[in-house]
């Protein structure tokens, strides 16, 4: 899955904010996320007075100069479901199985339970990735692992070799 630095560095992030979402050739994905902290020069919007007070201490979580950006490419998928972040964190997922911190591998899975019954046909054993970003989850099934590499905030497009 990328070289072991590329998702160490994917992992050791605190925050995730989905930037784009594409399918570069048919059956291919391509995601580009990039990191975000609590920025304590921020200052979060206030819309009342009864607000203020609630979020007095907080910081707003966003991506600010200096916040590393990541390509992570699938070659080729069986399936992926992007669900908007609230919605997905309030299900039940104890008797989940998986390693890694934002981007999951899994080993048991709902996802995969869902594939199993209603996909086949095929080619290879699938795996079950999960990325978990600020605003969104993305889980994708694949019969490999992604690539992933670092990218700068300044880069457009992408290099990969197929």
């Amino acid at each position: 899955m990328g070289s072991g630095t590329e998702l160490e560095d994917l992992n050791s992030v605190k925050y995730l904010f989905l930037r784009e979402l594409t399918e570069p050739q048919p059956n291919s994905l391509r995601l580009v996320v990039e990191e975000a902290i609590a920025n304590r020069a921020g200052v979060p919007g206030v819309l009342n007075s009864e607000v203020a007070g609630l979020i007095e201490g907080s910081w707003p979580i966003e991506s600010v100069k200096g916040c590393k950006k990541f390509e992570i490419l699938w070659n080729r998928y069986v399936a992926y479901l992007v669900t908007e972040e609230m919605s997905g964190s309030c299900g039940r997922y104890e008797d989940e199985i998986y390693t890694g911190r934002l981007l999951r591998v899994y080993s048991k899975s709902h996802f995969m339970e869902h594939l199993s019954k209603d996909t086949g046909g095929h080619v290879a054993p699938l795996h079950h990735f999960k990325l978990i970003c600020q605003n969104h989850l993305i889980d994708i099934a694949s019969y490999s692992p992604p690539q992933i590499r670092l990218i700068s905030s300044q880069s457009s497009g992408s290099n990969w070799k197929q």
